[in-house]
């Protein structure tokens, strides 16, 4: 079974510099900073399709289960960084 986490590197490796894979970094990005509110301008979910913003919500639920944090979380957001930087 493949993660969210997973997905998100599929769509952001796929098109590193797209409008999606852009909203989507940015939303993993967002959701490292519960002191800042998570802020997220919503309306940027406008800029993904709808199999897209699922892939956004099921982020969203992640955080919600406290699982935006730790190893998994970790390397998969240091490949997107890798992903987008070279991209």
């Amino acid at each position: 079974m493949t993660s969210v986490l997973d997905e998100v590197l599929e769509q952001i490796a796929a098109a590193p510099h797209s409008a999606a894979a852009l909203t989507l970094y940015a939303l993993v990005s967002t959701l490292e900073f519960e002191q800042a509110g998570y802020l997220f301008k919503l309306v940027k979910l406008r800029d993904l399709s709808p199999s897209q913003r699922e892939i956004a919500y099921r982020l969203m639920e992640l955080m919600a289960d406290g699982n935006n944090a730790g190893p998994a979380w970790d390397t998969a957001k240091h490949k997107m960084d890798a992903i987008v930087r070279a991209g």
